[in-house]
């Protein structure tokens, strides 16, 4: 059985299988939000910094908001990353954008 443990004691395999949870999407506590336009800053954020991220909302129920998703095993460094953010406010995030345009 490709799930059985005892099967991969010894071999590389044993830590991808462990691992995998690693690459599971989860929701971005800080990434629960009611405008598009504050997700896609929090979204820009984390493209930045390479953490892949997905946009999830109820087309049919805008009033639901906007949740992000991270991978797990990246959820503690993208937390950081958008408190961070929120911290330095949006001048900080315009001054970012013009210095990418130059």
């Amino acid at each position: 059985m490709a799930q059985d443990p005892d099967r991969y004691e010894n071999s590389h395999d044993q830590d991808v299988l462990r691992n995998t949870h690693a690459l599971d999407m989860v929701t971005l506590p800080a990434g629960t939000v009611s405008t598009e336009s504050e997700a896609d800053m929090i979204r820009g954020v984390l493209d930045v910094n390479e953490i892949p991220s997905l946009l999830v909302m109820a087309s049919q129920y805008p009033a639901l908001g906007f949740e992000i998703k991270v991978p797990r095993g990246r959820l503690m460094e993208a937390e950081s990353l958008v408190r961070e953010a929120r911290a330095l406010g949006p001048e900080a995030a315009a001054e970012a954008e013009a210095e990418t345009e130059k």
